[in-house]
């Protein structure tokens, strides 16, 4: 058998293997994926067949996606200059608004200077590959997103996973690299998209000055979330100016597309002409810059948004605990509802779904076994109809599963 033949058997396997169960879930009515809505995503949202439901499970924390301000600022840009940049950045794709973004990244994380990716995806990747190599050596944290990870694989540096929030074993493991490797570097999220929990950062910035190492922190779900002002992980501790490389995404709070880095003028400026992805990856469009630019602003012009955030996330999940649920150690609008069963967590998916509600079930292996949930997101926007709603729906079916 030639080497073609066996990849393609071993390829027709795993897809195979796929769409049994894929066609297993459609059959049981348990298929959530891919469901497609219709109109703008907010606090409700329409579903193809016409029905209203409450929407548990978008990252737009803020509710900012349709605010006049931004859509604005994306039909002058568009009106201004179409609605492509024509290449990649190092070459014929930066304009001014691009310039003017990462200013305005700058400005909001207290940074000397940004530059902005194709997707935050690419972005925890373009960092590590960029800075990151052969002799080098990364810790992260067990929980971290799936592109560190990836990122740490492409960069040839060695990598390691500490315990999740687990500071005596990120010490042991900087203790035990001390003075082998050029450069150490410790990664993770602010806020745990799947666990709602948030990162030790006075700990972690201890250690890393302890053990000569620099920290990068993913701030996707931070940005807007967190903070009196929505600024993120530093203001939440009162820490500005303690993270070496900050990542955030414009595609989450900040209702555009693209990722960013915001760091020392010297790495920045690096990076844009040395990681990959900044090189070949296409500008984004000219309405996404300006759309990201007017959200920073709304932000920082409303910060009322960020306390109707907390007000709302502190409702919503005492009333859970109240009934019973396990929201595990989340302290964040990302609110895990612990299940524990796979099919336990897609009944209890499609009972809140017929009940008007539409969150997204967790199972393996996005999680361990024995770990499944459901992952809802709370926004500014939400009402206390829509919280009202969302309780009724898991009282009953809590009841009706036996899981309350």
């Amino acid at each position: 058998m030639d080497t073609f033949t066996m990849l393609n058997d071993g390829i027709s396997a795993r897809i195979g293997a796929f769409i049994e169960r894929r066609d297993a879930l459609k059959d049981a009515n348990r298929y959530f994926y891919l469901q497609p809505t219709t109109g703008r995503t907010n606090h409700r949202v329409t579903m193809t067949d016409g029905r209203e439901m409450v929407q548990l499970a978008s990252y737009s924390y803020l509710g900012l996606i349709g605010h006049p301000r931004i859509e604005a600022a994306a039909k002058e840009a568009i009106d201004t200059y179409g609605t492509g940049a024509g290449g990649v950045r190092l070459l014929t794709g930066t304009t001014d608004l691009h310039e003017r973004l990462e200013a305005r990244i700058a400005e909001f994380s207290s940074r000397e200077d940004a530059c902005v990716y194709s997707s935050g995806y690419v972005t925890n990747v373009a960092i590590i590959t960029g800075l990151m190599g052969p002799g080098d050596l990364v810790l992260m944290d067990k929980l971290d997103h799936a592109s560190i990870v990836d990122g740490c694989l492409l960069s040839g540096a060695k990598w390691r996973t500490y315990r999740h929030n687990d500071m005596d074993h990120l010490e042991k493991l900087l203790a035990q690299s001390a003075g082998e490797y050029n450069t150490v570097l410790v990664v993770a999220d602010s806020v745990f998209s799947m666990d709602g929990d948030i990162m030790d950062l006075p700990r972690t910035r201890e250690l890393c000055d302890e053990y000569g190492a620099r920290l990068m922190v993913d701030e996707a779900h931070s940005v807007g979330s967190l903070g009196a002002t929505g600024h993120g992980i530093e203001e939440h501790f009162d820490m500005i100016g303690s993270i070496d490389l900050k990542m955030g995404t414009l595609s989450k709070s900040i209702p555009s597309i693209g990722g960013y880095l915001a760091a020392s003028a010297e790495i920045v400026d690096y990076q844009r002409h040395m990681s990959r992805p900044f090189i070949f990856s296409a500008a984004l469009p000219p309405a996404q810059a300006a759309a990201a630019i007017a959200a920073f602003d709304v932000i920082d012009d409303e910060p009322e948004r960020v306390a109707q955030l907390h007000e709302v996330t502190r409702r919503y999940t005492d009333g859970l605990k109240a009934q019973g649920w396990d929201t595990m150690d989340s302290q964040t609008c990302v609110v895990p509802v612990l299940v524990g069963d796979e099919a336990k967590t897609m009944d209890l998916t499609r009972m809140l779904f017929d009940r008007g509600v539409f969150v997204c079930p967790i199972v393996h292996p996005a999680v361990p076994r024995g770990m499944d949930r459901l992952r809802t997101c709370l926004m500014a926007t939400h009402t206390q109809e829509d919280i009202d709603q969302a309780l009724d729906a898991f009282a009953e079916a809590g009841t009706a599963l036996g899981l309350t």
